[in-house]
């Protein structure tokens, strides 16, 4: 082979324009990834025609804490326990049963047996009026008072609820028409009811009445007429119904 030799030819190398524009579309692609990668690496480069907005800035504020001051009671005061009088409620007075007849056996006369009082023929008699102060109920009121309570009971003595009761007739020149439950003023007993007639004890004869009723006004006893008083001593009048 070193008989042979390699021969280029003389004179100027000569580019046409198509290489000239291959090497101008080389270096302008070079020059357009080194623009962008500036931009990738610093996006807020003032070579960036779309800048990300600027961050914001985060302020702390240093809000004081408020410092509590507990309230001391005065060192001069001491406590002391108050202690309230309790009311003590006057008993009411028990009823003290009427004596009974003592039978004498007289040689050679018969003595005759004595006869007891019929019991009305209703479901629930009455007994009769008993009459006290109205201050051992409504000691506040003292004698600027005047009514009627009492109580019903069946035959065991158990009371009786929710049975009406109807307080009727004429007093000191005005109508009276009342009507109430058994069991509304329980200060008489369970089955304790109550009217208040007036402010004042006034005298009457035989001109009030009261009768128990049940639901559907169906009498369960008859009118009980009784009188009333001006006396303070006898201004509360108490009726007791029991079933027969």
């Amino acid at each position: 082979m070193s008989g042979f030799a390699l021969k280029f030819p003389k004179g100027k190398l000569h580019l046409n324009r198509w290489d000239v524009l291959s090497i101008v579309f080389l270096v302008a692609s070079l020059c357009l990834m080194g623009y962008y990668l500036l931009i990738f690496i610093n996006p807020s480069s003032g070579l960036n025609p779309f800048p990300p907005p600027p961050e914001p800035t985060l302020v702390v504020l240093t809000i004081p804490t408020p410092t509590i001051t507990p309230r001391q009671l005065p060192p001069t005061w001491t406590p002391s326990a108050t202690i309230e009088p309790t009311a003590t409620r006057t008993p009411a007075p028990t009823l003290t049963p009427l004596p009974t007849a003592t039978l004498f056996a007289v040689p050679g006369v018969k003595t005759p047996t004595p006869s007891r009082t019929p019991k009305p023929n209703t479901p629930y008699y009455a007994s009769a009026p008993t009459y006290l102060s109205s201050a051992i109920y409504h000691p506040e009121a003292g004698c600027n008072w005047l009514g009627v309570a009492g109580q019903a009971v069946d035959k065991n003595n158990s009371p009786v609820l929710y049975l009406l009761v109807k307080l009727g007739g004429f007093i000191g020149g005005k109508e009276i028409d009342l009507l109430t439950l058994t069991g509304a003023a329980p200060a008489y007993g369970q089955s304790g009811f109550e009217f208040v007639i007036g402010d004042q004890p006034l005298a009457s004869n035989g001109a009030l009445w009261i009768q128990l009723l049940e639901q559907g006004d169906k009498p369960l006893t008859d009118r009980i007429y009784f009188n009333t008083y001006a006396d303070c001593n006898k201004n509360l009048i108490l009726i007791r119904f029991t079933k027969q």
